[in-house]
């Protein structure tokens, strides 16, 4: 019991310890909410969905996306990869998902989401950011990196060619 008594404080300082961290963890990682909007009009024949989350290099990144897009006749919706359930992807000529992994596995929204959609995944470009810059969904096609500022321009380069290639028979220049 005296060895017990010893150990105790030992064990309940690293679990205090251990719980501080994952505090830490989330509030510095977590992913915000992404802002909801729309681009252009919903009666364009072609149309883009983009599910984010909220940190600065996504939205600066959709930021950009977005500009590309916005002079195409193209409808564009934003929404946070949490309203995905509510989507039908056969509303969309494309559908551009960014998304980070979080304790080391994608959000659940876009693992479930991505499951249930097997059969569109074609119309689908997927951004998955990680701190190694390698993780992603397995048997998915997916671009991995990690969320640095100064790569958003290839990104964007990187997206635009593989949505154009699902929106370029539908939009004018």
């Amino acid at each position: 019991m005296k060895a017990f008594n010893k150990i105790w404080p030992v064990i309940f300082s690293l679990l205090l310890l251990f719980l501080i961290f994952l505090m830490w963890y989330h509030n510095t990682y977590a992913m915000s909410e992404a802002s909801e909007y729309d681009e252009n009009s919903i009666s364009l024949d072609s149309k883009l969905l983009i599910a984010t989350q909220g940190s600065e290099f996504k939205n600066r990144l959709t930021q950009e996306v977005v500009a590309y897009y916005k002079m195409k006749e193209v409808y564009i919706k934003v929404i946070d990869v949490s309203s995905l359930e509510r989507i039908n992807p056969i509303n969309y000529d494309a559908i551009l998902l960014l998304h980070t992994w979080e304790y080391w596995k994608p959000p659940t929204e876009v693992k479930l989401y991505i499951e249930r959609q097997q059969e569109l995944l074609d119309r689908m470009v997927i951004l998955t950011t990680s701190g190694k810059g390698t993780s992603k969904m397995k048997e998915v096609d997916a671009i991995t990196g990690e969320s640095i500022l100064e790569d958003i321009p290839y990104y964007v380069n990187t997206i635009t060619k593989k949505l154009d290639s699902l929106l370029g028979g539908n939009f004018v220049n």
